[in-house]
């Protein structure tokens, strides 16, 4: 599975500092989708996407430091309201869009190859126990690697870390393995849908310091989380910390997806333009989640990022959910 957090298209163009947010087309990747879909002419399939400008792309830059979630109570009103209004598109869709997660996955690096993410500078600042393992060997996994944006500068900086990585899309696992610093010493790739496919065929059980999922169980409906976070416990010590972050309930994103019927497919679970799934999260749904499998919660709070275009007045509130987990 893949990281998705530049994965929207720029969702200012409908949003300006002085007005309560209105939005008017979907969050989905600029890309045109690649996804076939059969007809069904009584459910439209979602929505074309906005191209965002140069100077819209520019100014999303998702990946600074996060402050706690500052939302006004208007704000979350107002999101709330459109979520609730949304609905669910028709159950042979919402099956057509879940069973087709991976493969539509593998279409996405396919198509954009190593071109759409940028590297992950900021992973040591927001959990500094990747710092520790420049101080005494670790091993780590990244789950949901896409192209290695995440593992290669982590790996740079700590020369005593070995990072296993895996992705449910093979494209992307193949352009990790042609990176000039992939080196089978450091670190190893492998192809793996986390619901279904045991880490343990990979990677030695209750062997693993610390695992990341760094926007990637927003691609996983929410029938199969247990299974993927049961899946990664197997590997992981006693003691052992899950770093993760992903996309919040009530984030702007969201938003426009509800604004735009046709992506809805179940509870806080959406399809973009080219088929790949987004999933909001509330805290009390990921302690829940990983509490019962297991984990201790050290962290989960809310964290909030305003996207401002100041040459165009536009202003975004992101909402994301960030959090630490120990194994027991």
């Amino acid at each position: 599975m893949a990281e998705t957090i530049e994965h929207t298209t720029d969702i200012m163009s409908s949003m300006t500092l002085k007005d309560t947010p209105t939005v008017s087309s979907s969050t989905t990747p600029s890309e045109t989708s690649s996804t076939t879909t059969p007809s069904e002419p009584s459910t439209p399939s979602p929505t074309t996407p906005v191209e965002p400008s140069p100077i819209e792309a520019r100014q999303e830059k998702l990946l600074q430091p996060l402050e706690p979630s500052i939302l006004s109570q208007e704000k979350l009103d107002f999101a709330r309201q459109v979520i609730e209004k949304d609905v669910s598109i028709k159950p042979w869709w919402v099956n057509k869009y879940k069973n087709e997660a991976a493969k539509n996955w593998d279409k996405f690096y396919k198509r954009n190859e190593t071109r759409f993410y940028k590297d992950r500078h900021w992973i040591e600042r927001e959990f500094t126990v990747y710092k520790e393992s420049s101080k005494k060997a670790m091993r780590s996994l990244e789950v949901g690697c896409g192209v290695g944006n995440f593992i290669f500068p982590v790996l740079e900086k700590n020369p005593d870390l070995f990072m296993y990585a895996c992705d449910f899309a093979p494209s992307a696992i193949e352009l990790v393995k042609q990176h000039k610093d992939y080196a089978e010493g450091r670190c190893e790739a492998f192809v793996c849908d986390l619901t279904i496919n045991p880490l343990t065929d990979h990677i030695e059980a209750e062997s693993l310091d610390v695992v990341s999922s760094i926007f990637v169980l927003s691609a996983i409906p929410a029938e199969k989380l247990e299974a993927a976070v049961r899946n990664i416990k197997s590997v992981m010590k006693s003691g052992g910390m899950i770093c993760f972050r992903d996309y919040a309930v009530y984030d702007a994103a969201q938003v426009k997806f509800s604004s735009n019927p046709g992506h809805k497919l179940d509870t806080n679970l959406y399809v973009r333009q080219d088929g790949t799934l987004s999933h909001f999260f509330s805290a009390e749904q990921m302690k829940t989640l990983f509490e019962q499998e297991g984990f201790t919660t050290m962290e989960c709070d809310y964290v909030h990022r305003e996207t401002i275009n100041r040459a165009m007045a536009l202003s975004v509130d992101r909402r994301f959910l960030q959090a630490k987990f120990v194994k027991n």
